[in-house]
């Protein structure tokens, strides 16, 4: 038969714990970085510099979807603006060429976990996807 169940307060609303929880993740991943190497910590602080211009409204970080193309597009560019800086500054020593085929990896890697710690920021509201 119907038997007509009453739910704890606690349990009405559920979404507070959850957000609870996907704040704890956040902490953990920015305390982990915060162990990066300091080449990479470097990397991940000129990523984010870059990331706080495209952080507004309907960028495309923020899509459902992000497009792969466009991502890989903006890490070359921070790739090649990393270029840039660390031929200014080792310009009497030679830079192997072997270090920029694993750093587009590495840069790609920095970037995605600074776009998904960005869209679960709880600072921007309610909805997170």
């Amino acid at each position: 038969m119907y038997e007509r169940k009453i739910l704890p307060f606690y349990m009405t609303y559920p979404l507070p714990m959850y957000y609870q929880e996907e704040d704890s993740i956040i902490r953990d991943l920015e305390y982990l970085q915060q162990m990066y190497p300091a080449e990479a910590k470097r990397y991940q602080k000129m990523i984010a510099s870059i990331l706080d211009k495209l952080d507004y409204e309907g960028s495309m970080i923020y899509d459902e979807y992000p497009d792969r193309w466009q991502l890989y597009k903006l890490s070359m560019d921070i790739l090649e603006r990393i270029k840039r800086e660390d031929t200014r500054e080792e310009e009497n020593q030679n830079v192997p060429p072997e270090k920029w085929e694993w750093m587009g990896d590495m840069i790609q890697i920095l970037l995605f976990y600074e776009i998904y710690k960005r869209r679960h920021n709880s600072r921007r509201g309610i909805l997170k996807f």
